[in-house]
């Protein structure tokens, strides 16, 4: 099953790669990136676009860092918490067959 998987998720980066070679194939024109304060020489329509991709994951990784540091700062407390509760439950446990005659 696990090959499967890899064999379909091969196929799928497969395709999506052939399609971004295609694509970048077919718009080899040159287009000047006007950003109303500043000029960017012409560059092939395909890189503007990659490059827009590219920063775009890149502030969707910093804007969801603060999100991930808070949930798995969460998570270590809860795992410290609970590694708490189950030596209290060992002790306890502990102490009640000590009690028992």
């Amino acid at each position: 099953m696990r090959w499967l998987k890899g064999l379909l998720l091969a196929i799928i980066l497969l395709l999506v790669l052939l399609l971004g070679i295609l694509f970048a194939v077919n718009n080899q024109e040159a287009l000047p990136l006007n950003l109303i304060w500043l000029e960017l020489p012409p560059a092939s329509l395909s890189l503007w676009l990659l490059v827009t991709l590219a920063i775009g994951v890149l502030l969707g990784m910093l804007a969801m860092s603060g999100v991930y540091l808070r949930l798995r700062a969460l998570l270590t407390r809860a795992q410290r918490h609970n590694q708490q509760q189950r030596k209290e439950l060992d002790r306890l446990r502990i102490q009640e067959f000590k009690e028992s005659p």
